[in-house]
């Protein structure tokens, strides 16, 4: 299972520079792409505002 990010992203980069597998875009509010995501968590654990969450 993939994770997904909230709208409450403020696009400050901490999770892109994070993921091991490079599976965070960067836009307006940063996106990460579900095939390439390994379900590792890193991105969850160092957003400063908690936006990102396990997808359902």
């Amino acid at each position: 299972m993939a994770y997904k990010i909230s709208d409450d992203c403020v696009a400050c980069g901490t999770c892109a520079g994070e993921c091991p597998q490079g599976a965070i875009k960067e836009g307006d509010i940063y996106c990460i792409d579900a095939d390439a995501c390994v379900d590792c968590g890193t991105c969850a654990s160092v957003c400063p505002m908690g936006a990102i969450s396990p997808a359902e």
